[in-house]
């Protein structure tokens, strides 16, 4: 009688989208890796929530990746683009590198209406795709309607959201991945805090 091996075994895993880091080390853990290459991910919160560092730690990265910072709603430093007078037709034309970061869409929004921000996110997209990159983009809280809320997050790949609750004297902080495209999103908050040296979350999550 053969000994015939399963098929599945001589199959290798080939499927599995490569993974770029995040920038923090708990989300990493959380994610598998980090952000699927090609994807656009959404960070929202309110101001206080770390939304703006989370992304700035994301461009940053831990490694030599070249990456492009896109500021229109905040003061600019060093490395970062000025993109405060700047149409988003104009911003594919300023992104370099894998790592790409839009602070914030909201004033996308304010300034120019959803539908050109949404607009630039499905040309976006495919550019990423295109590149194996990454886009990492802000929304804060309480600013949207609704209805625009649930459009921006079906237009991202990955949405995450950054909470603050205070309780008596202390500040809890912690992050939640709401969807992951084509994936089951972690069922899990995840505590973070905010030191000098920016966000460190825990490498344990909390059942939600």
């Amino acid at each position: 009688m053969v000994n015939k091996k399963s098929p599945i075994e001589d199959v290798p895993i080939t499927s599995r989208a490569k993974r770029r880091s995040t920038g923090i080390v708990g989300l990493n853990l959380l994610l598998d890796g980090g952000f699927p290459e090609g994807t656009l991910i959404m960070l929202y919160g309110t101001p206080l929530a770390a939304v703006d560092l989370a992304a700035y730690q994301f461009w940053r990265g831990e490694d030599e990746e070249e990456g492009t910072y896109l500021m229109n709603d905040g003061d600019v430093d060093a490395g970062m683009l000025d993109a405060t007078d700047m149409h988003p037709d104009l911003y594919l034309t300023q992104m370099a590198g894998n790592r790409i970061v839009i602070d914030s869409l909201s004033i996308l929004i304010v300034k120019y209406g959803i539908d050109v921000a949404l607009k630039f996110l499905h040309t976006a997209r495919e550019e990423m795709r295109k590149r194996n990159a990454n886009l990492v983009f802000v929304v804060y809280t309480g600013i949207h309607q609704p209805i625009d809320m649930t459009r921006i997050m079906r237009a991202a790949d990955i949405v995450i959201e950054f909470g603050t609750e205070v309780h008596q004297a202390d500040i809890e902080r912690t992050l939640a991945v709401q969807k992951i495209k084509d994936s089951a999103a972690p069922q899990r908050l995840l505590p973070f805090i905010i030191t000098d040296r920016g966000i460190e979350a825990s490498t344990t999550s909390r059942v939600v």
